[in-house]
């Protein structure tokens, strides 16, 4: 299936072979077209940046400034609604269940749907609220409602935040009001993006440019117009303002399921913002495939093993990875690092190495090596009893 070679590097064994590697992905049908972003940081808005990533192996494609640190404004309620879907999925509560907003709606600053303390609204109703009308008293009422208090749904956003591994994020509020402490990247914002798609419940919000709440009286707007005017769009939200400029994380579907996640930050305009955000979605559906991260298994030769009842034990992969890698690339390559022995006793499913599969130079996925078996220490009385079974043979 492929060459392999073994390198000897100190006390460690280096696999490096080429496995032709199975396509999860078909082709897609959209016209490469590259994205065209130019920052202009004359206004006095940040730079532009932006990241394209894949969805389930959360791989960034393309970047420009992925890591530079910037007030995302409304974007942050992306995190406020992934913890509100996990909610939803761990059934804290469901869509028909009906909230009563408290004091802390009066006078809620920006966008509202002008709720009053008392007034009862279905999650449903406020999701909408939320998502398609950016109402900061929707996400209030669904705070409170998850966490008791705002304070402590912030605290459990920043606390998710850390769990997913977003070292360059801080949030202050569900709502995104400006305040010069909160901060995020456009690779974080991805990160949080690539959470949220895997919640189908919100989708049909996402894609939904314009709706009615409060029996009709309260219309809702979505400030996103790839909403009613992007075919592949299945999620999540833009936003502006005079700190971060024009901001959208946006998301886009193919039909075998693959989504490849866009945001933009500090565009100088909307039309700016969300015709680089579909050219990068664009260019992930032309350019990229998800393949399966993964080699036959009889590669991995036994491992010695020392003072053990057996002498070597087999070896597997740790479960299969995905990899998005350019469309024109056949193959990846693999490095796979090994001891050249371990010491008894081993325990099944002990991890002894690594496998790193590479995609031309750029790191595709990582794979532990795990023991198949367990395998006991050499005892006095083990090693007299198979001398004497020896013996009697």
């Amino acid at each position: 299936m492929g060459s392999i070679r073994i390198l000897s590097v100190i006390a460690a064994v280096i696999m490096l072979f080429s496995v032709p590697l199975h396509s999860l992905a078909d082709s897609f049908t959209e016209n490469a077209v590259q994205a065209d972003v130019s920052a202009d940081n004359t206004s006095g808005t940040p730079e532009m940046s932006y990241v394209l990533m894949e969805s389930r192996t959360k791989m960034v494609l393309d970047s420009s400034s992925p890591d530079s640190v910037i007030n995302a404004g409304y974007l942050s309620k992306l995190m406020t609604l992934l913890l509100i879907a996990e909610d939803i999925e761990t059934g804290k509560f469901r869509l028909e269940t009906e909230l009563t907003a408290s004091q802390t709606v009066y006078g809620m600053k920006g966008s509202v749907v002008w709720l009053e303390p008392g007034d009862k609204m279905t999650v449903d109703e406020l999701l909408k609220s939320l998502i398609i009308g950016n109402a900061n008293d929707a996400a209030a009422v669904l705070a409170e409602a998850s966490e008791h208090s705002t304070e402590a749904f912030v605290s459990r956003m920043n606390s998710e935040a850390f769990d997913l591994g977003l070292r360059n994020t801080a949030f202050y509020s569900p709502y995104g009001f400006y305040d010069e402490r909160e901060h995020t990247t456009a690779y974080e914002l991805a990160l949080i993006c690539a959470e949220l798609s895997k919640y189908d419940t919100l989708t049909p919000y996402f894609q939904t440019w314009r709706d009615f709440v409060k029996e009709g009286k309260t219309e809702l707007v979505n400030e996103n117009t790839l909403s009613r005017t992007y075919e592949r769009h299945i999620g999540f939200k833009e936003s502006h303002s005079e700190h971060s400029g024009y901001c959208i994380a946006e998301a886009g579907r193919d039909e075998n399921g693959t989504v490849f996640i866009a945001v933009v930050l500090g565009a100088e305009d909307s039309d700016s913002a969300e015709s680089t955000a579909r050219k990068l979605i664009r260019s992930g559906f032309t350019d990229y495939k998800v393949i399966e991260a993964a080699f036959p298994e009889e590669f991995l030769i036994p491992l010695k093993v020392l003072g053990g009842e057996e002498s070597a034990v087999m070896l597997s992969l740790r479960g299969g990875r995905l990899a998005a890698v350019p469309k024109s690339n056949g193959e990846l390559t693999t490095i796979t690092v090994l001891p050249e022995y371990i010491n008894a006793p081993v325990a099944a499913g002990q991890v002894v190495g690594e496998t790193a599969f590479y995609s031309g130079k750029t790191l595709a996925a990582e794979v532990e090596i795990v023991t198949r078996d367990s395998i006991n220490a050499l005892t006095y009385l083990y090693t007299l009893k198979d001398m004497l079974a020896g013996m009697l043979k």
